[in-house]
């Protein structure tokens, strides 16, 4: 599966086939065919692995943190990561934008993702981190666009090799609409230290 993940993430699906995986993981396609039964079979089963990456990321950020704004951006920064350096992730990605050409029911994107972000906002709000008068539900639809519009610009732009640094941009615009206090900039430095990573400034 991480072969045809790579190849469907670099070639798209109609622009790999069965033969290609067989060559490329090694494994006869009368094998893939045993299990998989079909190439779109097989594009379901990279797809369900891409949505499958998600709860254990999102309950290990969940854990990590105790400020709910904290744990949205940290989240996001785990989940841009995980589309740059995740083949499945993206070849996942890449398949549902393909659906069309896939004859398999894929699962729907991005209403997991706002149910995660409006459950995050509605607990930043009983923390009394949320500015007064912000719907959760309403500003979760916003992050979530902003967000996958952010990485989609990227991806476009440079193939995502500065998605962190957009993405730290990002959220010094939108904390400004969401907190209830202003230091964005602290916020970020804070889960940058906590995840060891650059954006510690």
């Amino acid at each position: 599966m991480e072969a045809a993940a790579r190849l469907f993430d670099e070639h798209g699906y109609a622009g790999t086939s069965i033969s290609d995986i067989s060559a490329l993981s090694g494994r006869t396609s009368g094998a893939i065919y045993f299990h998989f039964g079909n190439k779109e079979q097989l594009a379901l089963a990279v797809v369900e692995a891409h949505f499958a990456t998600w709860p254990a990321m999102i309950a290990r950020v969940r854990a990590a943190y105790d400020s709910a704004l904290e744990k949205l951006v940290a989240l996001s920064f785990e989940v841009a990561r995980a589309f740059r350096d995740d083949v499945v992730v993206r070849a996942g990605s890449r398949l549902w934008t393909e659906r069309r050409a896939i004859d398999a029911p894929l699962p729907a994107p991005f209403l997991g993702w706002i149910d995660t972000v409006g459950s995050l906002l509605r607990e930043a709000d009983a923390q009394g981190e949320l500015a007064g008068g912000l719907a959760p539900e309403t500003a979760a639809v916003g992050v979530v666009y902003a967000f996958f519009g952010m990485h989609t610009v990227s991806d476009a732009l440079d193939g995502r090799d500065q998605i962190e640094d957009r993405l730290y941009d990002l959220w010094l615009l939108l904390l400004a609409g969401l907190r209830a206090r202003t230091e964005a900039t602290a916020l970020l430095a804070r889960v940058g230290a906590a995840r060891g990573s650059c954006l510690a400034l």
